[in-house]
C-alpha cells in the first residue's frame, strides 16, 4: 500500500507508519487489492487527509466503513462521487441540513467541498472488499484512525467532533473536552433516524455557532 498522504500530516503520523501493526496493515491491504475488488480506488484511500490538511482541520466527522458498492467510495466518510445515487444515510444528512439551515437539497453527494473547508471526513476503517461490509475491520485501520483522532485532540484546539451513532461515540474517550467540543447524536441511517435519534439534532448550525465562538470561519454546508 502506498501511503499517499498530504505532507502536512506526515510530521504527526510518521511514527504510526513505522509501527509493526501498520506494516502488517499495509501488507494486508496490498494483498486484498491485488486479489479482490476493493474500495475506494487505491489512490483515494487517504483522500480525507489530502483534501483536509492538518492545519485546516476544524471539524471531524467519524464514519465506520467505506461504501462497498461500485463507484461510491472515494475516501471521505458518507460521501459519494458525483453522479452516484445518494445512500440512505447521506440522504438523511442532507435532509437535516435542509431543515436546520434552510439549504436546498444538493444534486451531488460529493462532500469534497466540506473537506476543502477543514472538515475531516474520517472513516474508522479506510478500505473494504467489494460488497462485503466490514471486511477490512480489525486489521489495523482502527489503531491508525484512533491515533489520528488523538493526535488532532492533542495538537489542536477548538475542533468540533461530530459523533453519530454508538460506534462513533466510543471515540469520545480519545478527545480532550477541555480543548474541543463534541456533538453526539444517533446515526443518520434510516434505522436510527426513523426512531427519532437523528432528525432535529441541528448539528450543522450548532457546529457553525461553536466555530464562530472560537473566531473560526463557519462551514458552508
Amino acid at each position: 500500500m502506498n501511503v499517499d498522504i498530504h505532507e502536512s500530516w506526515k510530521p504527526y503520523l510518521k511514527a504510526e507508519f513505522d509501527k509493526p501493526y501498520f506494516k502488517g496493515l499495509a501488507h494486508f491491504v496490498k494483498t486484498e487489492y491485488r486479489n479482490y475488488t476493493c474500495f475506494p480506488p487505491g489512490a483515494q484511500i487517504f483522500n480525507a487527509f489530502n483534501h483536509c490538511h492538518f492545519e485546516d482541520v476544524k471539524v471531524v466527522i467519524i464514519g465506520q466503513d467505506p461504501y462497498h458498492d461500485i463507484g461510491q467510495a472515494h475516501g471521505l466518510c458518507f460521501s459519494v462521487n458525483d453522479g452516484i445515487k445518494h445512500p440512505p444515510s447521506l440522504i438523511n444528512i442532507f435532509k437535516e441540513i435542509e431543515t436546520d439551515l434552510k439549504i436546498p437539497y444538493p444534486k451531488s453527494g460529493n462532500l469534497m467541498r466540506w473537506a476543502d473547508q477543514g472538515v475531516l471526513l474520517l472513516n474508522a476503517t479506510l478500505t473494504v472488499r467489494a460488497h462485503q461490509a466490514g471486511s477490512h475491520q480489525n486489521k489495523g485501520w482502527e489503531l491508525f484512525t484512533n491515533a489520528v483522532i488523538k493526535t488532532i485532540s492533542d495538537e489542536k484546539e477548538n475542533v468540533v467532533f461530530l459523533l453519530w451513532g454508538g460506534f462513533a461515540k466510543q471515540k469520545a474517550k480519545l478527545i480532550d473536552v477541555k480543548k474541543h467540543k463534541i456533538l453526539a447524536s444517533g446515526h443518520p441511517s434510516p434505522l436510527s433516524a426513523n426512531r427519532g435519534y437523528w432528525f432535529g439534532n441541528r448539528h450543522f448550525s450548532k457546529t457553525n455557532s461553536l466555530l464562530e465562538q472560537a473566531f473560526l470561519e463557519p462551514v458552508q454546508w
